[in-house]
């Protein structure tokens, strides 16, 4: 969705199949294929400021200007702004709509798409977001450095509200944890699809994303790899799920590849990779070598001996929260047995 905008509509032209794309009052057509929407409530411009929090000594990087309006009132309260836009005509209406103006020292504009570029310091993040890239946009936000402070974001409701689930709640899930893990999250405010023009097909919410800090010292790959797995089956439980020939296929695969790196020296014991199942007394049962992998029952009791000594065996994805899947991968992990 292109940025907060506030234009009036100039007329309807028909393209291809008789398709209607609306122009604003500058002859600029705004393409709902690409997400671009315009918002035509100059309160909620005003709220999502207000909410963003931002300092007069702040960088804020903006996402999707569009035409400007958002953009115009970020530079009131900031020190500088880069905005992307990967819409050349957009640029051409930022440029021209900002040059020559006090606030044009204040502007950078970058012309590309924001997920293929490498992103600058910022303190804060303002987005309107396009649809088609929230998840993406999200993570590489989250995977920015030096963490920036706060990212006030739009996007479709029910991605929004995904985003602040919690544990036994419908739309509870992967992308709610691996979010949950790298960040708080909160609602702010709901934006209703007529406040757009053209309006889009659903309603909208804008959430606020502060990165947690320091950040949480586990590996994000072997994370999510054993959330992929939990979550393929939410309602199932966790017993039922991790003995399926599918995922035990993946488990042994990784698992003889730690015991071959252990003798090798490579690694340095069943803890190998940080901090994961230090202190704790994990695994009560003895290792399995490579000889005992000719039997796969073997492993499949080793696989469910670990949930079970955790008393995970009999409980589901949708009702764990962070601390228990950290414990759970703690114990996995403990025992050899990796997700990457």
């Amino acid at each position: 969705m292109s940025s907060a905008l506030r234009v009036a509509s100039a007329g309807v032209k028909k393209h291809g199949r008789g398709k209607a794309v609306r122009m604003n009052a500058t002859g600029i057509e705004f393409h709902k294929s690409k997400g671009q929407h315009i918002l035509k409530n100059p309160h909620i411009i005003d709220s999502i400021v207000q909410k963003s929090g931002i300092k007069s000594t702040d960088v804020v990087l903006e996402i999707g200007p569009g035409t400007g309006n958002l953009t115009a009132k970020l530079l009131e309260v900031a020190k500088k702004v880069i905005a992307y836009e990967v819409d050349p005509r957009m640029v051409l209406e930022l440029q021209r709509r900002f040059q020559g103006t006090p606030q044009a020292s204040q502007l950078q504009i970058v012309q590309g798409d924001v997920l293929k570029q490498d992103l600058p310091y910022f303190d804060v993040c303002v987005s309107n977001t396009p649809y088609q890239i929230s998840s993406p946009l999200t993570f590489k936000l989250l995977s920015h450095r030096p963490l920036f402070r706060a990212a006030i974001l739009m996007f479709q409701r029910e991605f929004a509200m995904r985003l602040v689930a919690k544990p036994n709640e419908s739309l509870y899930c992967r992308l709610t944890v691996n979010t949950q893990l790298l960040a708080r999250v909160s609602h702010l405010l709901k934006v209703g699809k007529n406040n757009f023009k053209p309006p889009p097909k659903v309603e909208s919410s804008v959430v606020r994303i502060e990165p947690r800090h320091p950040p949480v010292q586990v590996n994000f790959t072997e994370w999510d790899g054993l959330v992929r797995l939990c979550f393929s089956r939410k309602n199932k439980t966790l017993g039922a799920i991790f003995k399926q020939n599918a995922c035990l296929d993946l488990l042994e695969k990784n698992y003889r590849k730690f015991l071959q790196l252990e003798a090798s020296g490579a690694i340095a014991g069943p803890a190998a990779g940080g901090s994961e199942g230090e202190g704790m007394d994990i695994l009560d049962q003895k290792r399995l070598g490579i000889t005992d992998l000719a039997d796969r029952s073997k492993f499949k009791d080793y696989v469910l001996g670990i949930l079970k000594e955790g008393e995970f065996g009999d409980r589901r994805s949708s009702k764990l929260n962070q601390d228990d899947f950290l414990e759970l991968l703690a114990r996995f992990n403990a025992a050899g047995i990796h997700f990457r």
